[in-house]
């Protein structure tokens, strides 16, 4: 299993960033994926879910309306568009194999949030 983030950033607050997460070594397309991420000092938060097909997706509260979660499973990729980006964003973020981030993970992108 690999999975490789990229797409973070330094962003100003009501900024917008496209997360990718390019997924090779399984069968991207029957699994359900996630995003994660983990803040300075904090432990690792549940920002999304998405399953298999694409047309079922979950979010923690606080970046509904804000995020976007979606897949291209003809090219073994995960998004995660985030737009209104706040400052408690700051984190790195980490795309998982599975529902709530509890499967393997890439390396993270770091996504920062300041002006």
């Amino acid at each position: 299993v690999q999975l490789v983030e990229s797409g973070g950033g330094l962003v100003q607050p009501g900024g917008s960033l496209r997360l990718s997460c390019a997924a090779s070594g399984f069968t991207f397309s029957i699994y359900y994926m996630s995003w994660v991420r983990q803040a300075p000092g904090k432990g690792l938060e549940w920002v999304s879910d998405i399953n298999s097909g694409g047309d079922s997706t979950y979010y923690l509260d606080t970046v509904k309306g804000r995020f976007t979660i979606s897949r291209d499973n003809a090219k073994n990729t995960l998004y995660l568009q985030m737009n209104n980006l706040k400052p408690d964003d700051t984190a790195l973020y980490y795309c998982a194999r599975g529902p709530r981030g509890l499967g393997p993970r890439g390396q993270g992108t770091q996504v920062t949030v300041s002006s």
